[in-house]
């Protein structure tokens, strides 16, 4: 665990945010790579990578403070003020509430441009998995979205005053920041390659759709989480995301199915 990465002088900066700031250079790079290897307009690719940007981290934050509304009572401020208890930055953010208005303002900005949606979301559906690549060791170094007890020989302690010594105390856990690392790097190296080799528009982002929710499923049985951040289903007790994941696998097997029998080529003028 690793919070800090370096002082500006009382102000610490923080590991995770400089991994997020990379990952978004590197997505943005990546489009800019790619845009030159397909032939397609860069300008309106960029505009999208900011509009993607930024409404994900609006989601993101919004949705977690709506999950945790208990943490902000009596000071909402909090919500939006990146300097707290000394310290520089916005601790809380949920992927699927980023990757939703991310993907709503994509849309938006696409049928106002006339972009044709599933070209372009194509081209930046690897882009998800560099995000998860490098954004979940910065997790792991804060000491956040950690995971439950294991025996497994890889299972890891975090230090006293660290969320997860606090709720587990020495016990080893599943590092699933790591683990959601890692798919994130195979998602990525699948997906490029694919996007390279596809069959039909919009097969890329159906796979990304599906293989996301396979794994995100996944890893929610080794995951730690509040227990209000459980509900009851038909007898069931599956977490929020483990829903969202349903709806995600559903809706890319669908477009796959769809766009597999029209196979009509879209291009990026």
């Amino acid at each position: 665990m690793y919070p800090d990465l370096f002082h500006i002088g009382s102000i610490p900066i923080k590991s995770y945010g400089v991994l997020l700031a990379g990952s978004f250079f590197l997505g943005v790079m990546y489009v800019y790579w790619q845009s030159k290897k397909l032939r397609k307009r860069f300008e309106p690719l960029l505009m999208l990578a900011y509009i993607m940007i930024f409404g994900g981290v609006i989601g993101a934050r919004l949705t977690y403070v709506l999950l945790h509304t208990e943490e902000f009572t009596g000071h909402w401020i909090d919500t939006i003020n990146p300097f707290q208890t000394g310290t520089f930055g916005i601790a809380g953010l949920n992927l699927y509430g980023g990757v939703l208005l991310g993907m709503i303002g994509a849309l938006l900005f696409c049928l106002w441009r006339r972009l044709p949606i599933l070209d372009v979301f194509d081209i930046f559906a690897p882009t998800i998995g560099i995000g998860l690549a490098i954004t979940r060791v910065g997790c792991f170094l804060n000491g956040c979205c950690f995971g439950t007890p294991t025996s497994l020989p890889w299972g890891v302690t975090f230090p006293p005053g660290s969320i997860p010594y606090f709720v587990f105390g020495s016990q080893p856990i599943h590092p699933a920041q790591l683990y959601s690392s890692l798919y994130g790097l195979v998602l990525f190296i699948g997906l490029h390659y694919l996007l390279h080799h596809r069959k039909f528009v919009g097969q890329v982002t159906a796979v990304l759709l599906m293989s996301e929710a396979v794994c995100r499923y996944a890893l929610e049985y080794v995951r730690y989480y509040e227990p209000d951040m459980y509900i009851t289903v038909f007898g069931m007790h599956p977490t929020f995301n483990m829903l969202i994941a349903i709806v995600l696998f559903l809706t890319g097997g669908t477009l796959y199915l769809l766009r597999r029998r029209s196979r009509r080529d879209l291009a990026l003028g």
